[in-house]
C-alpha cells in the first residue's frame, strides 16, 4: 500500500509539470474538488453535499439522507457543544453521563454509539482507545465550525469501518475577505461563561485562520439528586492554512487542539453505591491534517495526497485514593495517509477513487489501591484500503452512484462491500431518493487486544437501505420530506461475562481466569420513519422533525426482541422564528423525547420528557449582536442515562462581534 502510495504520488506530481508551468490559470472545476473540507466544502450554500461523495455535489443529485446545518443555522441555534447541536436533528438519538462534559454519545438511526464515523476537517476522529472505538462528543464546540452534514445510513464504502449508522461530517470556517475576525462572550446561570474569538484572511497565495474558544461551568452534579455540583471547562485552538503555488496545485494544512477537564462521581468504598465523589478527568485532543491538492487536465482530473492524525490523551484522577490518584491512563493515536481522485470521464460523470492506510494504535492502564502499578496493555492493527465510486446522470432527471471498496485488516483478513443510490427529480419542484448500503464495523485494538480481547472476532457487517421523498411548495416557502429506512446488522461485538469457575476456553485463555470476553453474539435491526418540515414565510419560519424508530435485539437468549437500550422510539423536534421589523428575531424550540430502556434487558425506563427552550438576538448594527437564551424554561427533571444528573432551567446572555 505504502509503495501504490508513493508511485501515485511521483506519477501526479509529474504529470502536473505542465499544468504547473501557467501559474495564473485558473482551472475551471469540471471535476469537483476531492476534499470532505476543502474550499467547496465550506461553502455555506446549502444546495452543495459533500458528506455523500467526499466532495461537493448537488442536493438534489444525491440519494441517500442527509442533513446541512450551514454557518447560519450553528449561529442562531446558540449551541456551544456539537453534540447538543446535532440531537436536534432527524434521526438522531442522544444521551450524557451528567452535565455538560460526561460522557456523550450520538447514535444514529438506532445504530450503536461506535458506529458513528465523526469527521472533522477532513481527518476521522474516531478514538482507538475506547473500547468500542467511538468517538466521545462531550467536548466538541460548535466554536470556529461552519458547517456540519449529518448522513443518516450505512456509508462504510466511502469512509470505512464504523459508518454503520452513518457520518456526521464537521467543517471549520475559511476567511471570505482579506482580512476578517469575530469575537463572541456569553455569561449564564451555573457560573457558565464562554469567549471565542477569530481572525483570518486571502492573499493571492494564502488562504488562512485562526480560531480560539474557552467554555466553562459549574455544571450539576452527575450523580442524580447529588449535593455537590460537577464542574467542567474546555478550551479548543484550531487554525487551517492554504498555500497556493497555482490554480493546479496547492497545499491545505490544518489543526484542531482541545483541552478539558470534567468532575464526575463514582462508587467509593464501603458500600459501593453510584454517589457524590472529587473525581475528574482530564482529555487532551488534537486533530491535524496535510493534504496536498494536484489539478490535471484542465482540471477534469483532481487529485489530493494527505496525512490525517489523531492524539487523544486522557487521565481520570481520585483524590480520595492515597496509593495512587490515577484511576485511569490512556492513549489512543490514528495515522492515515490517503490517495483520492476525482475525474470526470465523460459529461456530468464522476469517479471518485482512492487508497488509504490506516494504522491505529493504543496504550491504556487502570491503577487502583489493589493494584497501584498494573501492566499496560498496547496494541495497534492497520486498515489497507482501496474504493471506487462513480456517480453521473441518466438523462435530465435521474442521477445514480454506485461504488465499491475492498478492506485488509492486519488481523481478521479481507472484507469488501458496496452501495448504490439514486436521485429522481420529479418536475421541478419533488425529488425522490433511494440507497441501499453496506456497512462494516472493524473489531477495535481494545476488544482484540486488551485483557477481555478475543483475537477470533469478526466484523460487524450490515445492509441498510433507505427510500424518500421530498416536496417543495411554491418559491420555497415549504419544503416538505419524508424518509423509511431500515438496517439488519450481524456479528454485532458485546461483552460476555464469565461465571465463576467456568471452564469455558474464552474465560479461560492461557489457562488464567478472566472476567469476560468479547465475542460476536448480537445481532440487531432497526427500522423507522424520518419527517422533516420547513417553513419560511415573511417574517415567520419553522422547522420540525420527527423520527420513529423501532430498535429490535434478534440475538438468542432472555433479550430476544427486546427494544435497544437509549433508543426512544418517538423523537420530534420544533423550532419557530418570527423576525421582528426592527430587527429582532425570537425563537421558541421544543424537543420531544420518548421512552426507552436504559439497558438490553428492559428492566429500567427512561421516561420521555419535553423541553422548552426560548433565543432571541438583535442585531445593534452591522458589526455587533447581543443575544440571550432561556433553556428548558419549565426546569423539567428527565433522564438520558439511569441515575445521572441532568441540566436545569438555565439562562445566558452574550454578544457578538464582527469586523
Amino acid at each position: 500500500m505504502k509503495t501504490y502510495l508513493h508511485a501515485t504520488a511521483a506519477l501526479a506530481v509529474f504529470c502536473a509539470s505542465p499544468a504547473l508551468a501557467d501559474d495564473d490559470r485558473a482551472l475551471a472545476p469540471v471535476a469537483p474538488t476531492p476534499d470532505a473540507a476543502g474550499a467547496e466544502a465550506a461553502n455555506p450554500v446549502s444546495e452543495l453535499i459533500v458528506t455523500a461523495a467526499r466532495g461537493p455535489q448537488e442536493r438534489a443529485k444525491v440519494g441517500q439522507s442527509v442533513t446541512v446545518l450551514t454557518a447560519a443555522d450553528i449561529e442562531a441555534s446558540q449551541q456551544l457543544l456539537v453534540s447538543d447541536l446535532v440531537s436536534r436533528t432527524v434521526g438522531v438519538a442522544y444521551s450524557r453521563n451528567g452535565g455538560p462534559g460526561g460522557v456523550t454519545t450520538l447514535r444514529i438511526r438506532g445504530a450503536e454509539g461506535d458506529q458513528t464515523v465523526a469527521v472533522v476537517d477532513g481527518v476521522k476522529i474516531n478514538d482507538p482507545s475506547a473500547p468500542g472505538g467511538g468517538y466521545n462528543f462531550a467536548n466538541l464546540l460548535t466554536g470556529d465550525v461552519a458547517r456540519i452534514e449529518i448522513l443518516r445510513g450505512a456509508q462504510s464504502t466511502l469512509w470505512g469501518s464504523q459508518a454503520i449508522g452513518g457520518v456526521i461530517n464537521i467543517v471549520t470556517a475559511e476567511p471570505t475577505s482579506a482580512l476578517e475576525g469575530g469575537l463572541q462572550a456569553e455569561v449564564g446561570t451555573q457560573n457558565s461563561a464562554y469567549v471565542r474569538g477569530a481572525a483570518g484572511g486571502i492573499s493571492d497565495h494564502l488562504v488562512w485562520r485562526l480560531s480560539a474558544s474557552h467554555d466553562q461551568t459549574d455544571g450539576v452534579s452527575a450523580v442524580a439528586g447529588g449535593a455537590e455540583d460537577d464542574g467542567y471547562r474546555s478550551t479548543a485552538v484550531s487554525g487551517r492554512a492554504r498555500v497556493i503555488a497555482s490554480g493546479a496545485l496547492s497545499l491545505d494544512l490544518r489543526a484542531v487542539y482541545t483541552d478539558s477537564r470534567n468532575d464526575f462521581d463514582g462508587f467509593p468504598a464501603p458500600a459501593y453505591l453510584f454517589a457524590d465523589t472529587g473525581q475528574y478527568a482530564e482529555i487532551e485532543e488534537l486533530v491535524a491534517y496535510a493534504g496536498l491538492n494536484v489539478a490535471l487536465l484542465e482540471g477534469r482530473f483532481r487529485n489530493r495526497l494527505a496525512f490525517g492524525y489523531t492524539n487523544s490523551d486522557s487521565l481520570n484522577y481520585d483524590p480520595a485514593q492515597a496509593v495512587t490518584p490515577v484511576t485511569f491512563d490512556s492513549t489512543g493515536r490514528n495515522r492515515r495517509w490517503e490517495y483520492q481522485g476525482s475525474l470526470e470521464i465523460a459529461p456530468a460523470w464522476t469517479a471518485t477513487f482512492g487508497a488509504e492506510r490506516e494504522q491505529a494504535s493504543f496504550r491504556t492502564r487502570s491503577p487502583s489501591a489493589f493494584a497501584p502499578n498494573p501492566p499496560t496493555a498496547t496494541a495497534k492493527a492497520g486498515i489497507d484500503s482501496l474504493y471506487a465510486q462513480v456517480r453521473g446522470d441518466l438523462g435530465d432527471h435521474l442521477s445514480v452512484t454506485v461504488g465499491l471498496r475492498r478492506d485488509r485488516h492486519d488481523t481478521f483478513g479481507d472484507h469488501t462491500l458496496g452501495q448504490v443510490s439514486a436521485a429522481w427529480s420529479v418536475g421541478d419542484a419533488t425529488v425522490l431518493r433511494a440507497s441501499f448500503g453496506q456497512g462494516f464495523k472493524a473489531p477495535t485494538l481494545y476488544q482484540l487486544y486488551s485483557s477481555y480481547g478475543n483475537l477470533g472476532l469478526k466484523p460487524e457487517q450490515a445492509d441498510a437501505w433507505d427510500a424518500g421523498v421530498e416536496h417543495t411548495v411554491g418559491d420555497g416557502w415549504l419544503v416538505v420530506a419524508a424518509t423509511a429506512f431500515g438496517r439488519e446488522t450481524q456479528n454485532q461485538i458485546d461483552f460476555v461475562s464469565c461465571a465463576f469457575g467456568s471452564l469455558t476456553p474464552l474465560c479461560n485463555p492461557g489457562g488464567v481466569a478472566r472476567f469476560g470476553y468479547y465475542d460476536n453474539t448480537a445481532k440487531t435491526a432497526a427500522h423507522g420513519v424520518e419527517l422533516v418540515a420547513a417553513v419560511e414565510r415573511g417574517p415567520f419560519s419553522l422547522d420540525a422533525n420527527y423520527t420513529w424508530t423501532h430498535t429490535e435485539n434478534r440475538s438468542a437468549g432472555a433479550n430476544l426482541g427486546k427494544q435497544l437500550a437509549r433508543r426512544p422510539e418517538h423523537q420530534a423536534n420544533l423550532a419557530a422564528t418570527y423576525q421582528w421589523g426592527f430587527g429582532l428575531s425570537t425563537t421558541a424550540d421544543i424537543r420531544h423525547v420518548g421512552a426507552s430502556s436504559d439497558n438490553a434487558a428492559g428492566s429500567y425506563t427512561l421516561q420521555s420528557h419535553t423541553l422548552l427552550d426560548l433565543r432571541a438576538a438583535y442585531p445593534v448594527n452591522d458589526t455587533l449582536e447581543v443575544y440571550g437564551r432561556v433553556e428548558n424554561v419549565f426546569d423539567d427533571r428527565y433522564e438520558t442515562v439511569r441515575n445521572y444528573g441532568t441540566p436545569g432551567r438555565a439562562a445566558t446572555l452574550g454578544v457578538r462581534a464582527r469586523f
